[in-house]
């Protein structure tokens, strides 16, 4: 990822304009790279939006007992109550802070919750399943990346849609082995995997 933002700049320049064009493609990989990494994100952040429910160490080790979910919590999770006995005890405690999450958000951030969840829930099992190997890569990536990819991706947000279509349909065009290039050339992904759009 480092660079991107001053490739982005010299290629958006007007001496780059019409005359680098390797520029320009190079620009292409480097936000279509960003883009795909935190479109993976987006689709997980839920998890990190909130952060989870405090945890006593007698909790962490053993059941929880319905009697001890409040109230809404208990008519939030209703559906498991017949069975809450019989759950493990870490699918309690997940389901347990799942629920307190879902409680303290605010109705916009559970829309855009529940979108985010009938997405995924729409993807196909590989899909998921490369999107978690992403969500994880990205996770292994240091804090001061994570901050750079962030960044990019907002400036990728922040341009024109039809310019952020035509840098899609660019990647896309683009043969599984020119994006492994791209990425190894710039290391903008982790562990050189291309990303999939």
């Amino acid at each position: 990822m480092v660079g991107i933002l001053e490739e982005i700049a010299a290629a958006q320049s007007p001496t780059a304009a019409g005359a680098d064009v390797a520029g320009c493609k190079t620009m292409i990989r480097a936000c279509l790279i960003t883009v795909s990494l935190l479109v993976a994100t987006a689709n997980l952040s839920f998890a990190q939006e909130m952060p989870p429910a405090p945890r006593d160490a007698a909790q962490v080790s053993g059941p929880q007992p319905w009697a001890t979910l409040s109230p809404a919590q208990q008519q939030l999770l209703q559906k498991y109550q017949a069975q809450w006995n019989s759950l493990p005890a870490d699918r309690q405690q997940s389901l347990a802070r799942g629920s307190q999450r879902w409680l303290s958000m605010t109705p916009e951030q559970r829309a855009g919750a529940q979108q985010r969840f009938n997405q995924w829930r729409a993807m196909p099992p590989d899909q998921r399943q490369a999107l978690r190997q992403r969500w994880q890569q990205f996770n292994s990536l240091p804090p001061e990346e994570q901050q750079r990819v962030r960044q990019n991706f907002q400036r990728f947000r922040e341009m024109p849609p039809e310019r952020r279509n035509e840098l899609r349909r660019q990647w896309h065009q683009m043969s599984p082995e020119q994006r492994r290039s791209v990425i190894q050339q710039h290391g903008s992904a982790p562990h050189g995997s291309p990303p999939h759009h």
